[in-house]
């Protein structure tokens, strides 16, 4: 956002174009499967389930982006509804395995309570706060190469090779996009795009059945949104632009993991000057450390 002395008018809903990407590159993946590997598994439904749900929060995403950020767009409630009905084609399938291990309680076997309860909450929950950590050129985009990339790792580790293809039909499409989207962006993602990686990351999660995974590299928006429900939702994660293009703390108190990069970039570089790209960086970076512990404890 903060682009001084560079064009005002950039293009926003960027999302969209990756959306087609995706849904293109996994229907090409479908007809191979069928015509050329003829697979006779029933692994096509669930794929087509999965497409579904990241197709309802795609449009969620276009309407929010059309009423536009500045006008509020959809309301917080409206959009926590949306993402639950958006779940019902994982839960309609009984997608992932209702078996699931709690710390001192084992293996617990939640039955029809895991995809009627648990299967919306985990959609609405990484759909909603995934659109949290968010307003930096480039964040978005490569938050989501990284995460769908080990995910997609993840995947293919624990014998579901099918949804690492998915993963990384969505991995390069954003790629192609981050090119464009990195500092200095010629084009904004949008909701269009941040509420499709939300939802394919939990998507992904529940049909490989590695939601403890999942949840731990979703650390950084777990944390994001306790900061921001210390500021009722209602403070931007944007910083505030110097002339020379440099940030300065928004708020006396930090609401957000971009907030946070500022103040601790602040008072780790010697020239006390804060840039974009640094806000960018190093949120990935943190991303990087949560993947390479996931690494070592899960894999």
């Amino acid at each position: 956002m903060n682009k001084p002395g560079k064009p005002k008018n950039v293009a926003g809903s960027g999302g969209i174009v990756v959306v087609v990407a995706f849904v293109v590159g996994v229907l090409y993946y479908i007809a191979i499967r069928t015509f050329f590997i003829k697979a006779q598994n029933g692994i096509s439904l669930e794929i087509f389930a999965l497409l579904s749900v990241v197709l309802i929060l795609a449009i969620v995403g276009i309407i929010d982006d059309l009423l536009g950020w500045k006008h509020k767009g959809l309301s917080k409630r409206t959009r926590i509804f949306l993402a639950f009905v958006a779940s019902i084609p994982l839960v309609v399938i009984n997608a992932g395995s209702s078996a699931m291990s709690f710390p001192f309680l084992g293996e617990v076997n939640l039955g029809i309570l895991y995809p009627i309860f648990l299967i919306p909450l985990g959609i609405a929950g990484a759909t909603t706060t995934y659109n949290f950590l968010a307003g930096f050129n480039g964040l978005e985009a490569g938050q989501g190469i990284l995460i769908l990339s080990f995910l997609s790792l993840v995947a293919y580790k624990t014998g579901s090779s099918w949804l690492a293809v998915v993963g990384l039909i969505m991995v390069f499409a954003l790629l192609g996009f981050w090119f464009y989207n990195r500092y200095p962006a010629k084009v904004f993602p949008g909701d269009s795009l941040t509420w499709t990686i939300g939802a394919l990351i939990a998507g992904m999660a529940i049909l490989g059945n590695f939601e403890k995974i999942a949840a731990f590299v979703f650390i950084p928006y777990i944390l994001e949104t306790v900061l921001k429900l210390r500021g009722n939702l209602d403070k931007y994660s944007f910083g505030k632009p110097n002339k020379d293009g440099s940030l300065e703390m928004p708020y006396n108190k930090i609401y957000g993991l971009e907030h946070l990069s500022i103040y601790i970039l602040k008072k780790l570089k010697p020239s006390k000057k804060v840039y974009e790209n640094d806000v960018t960086y190093l949120i990935h970076g943190f991303q990087i450390l949560l993947i390479v512990i996931a690494f070592f404890i899960f894999l």
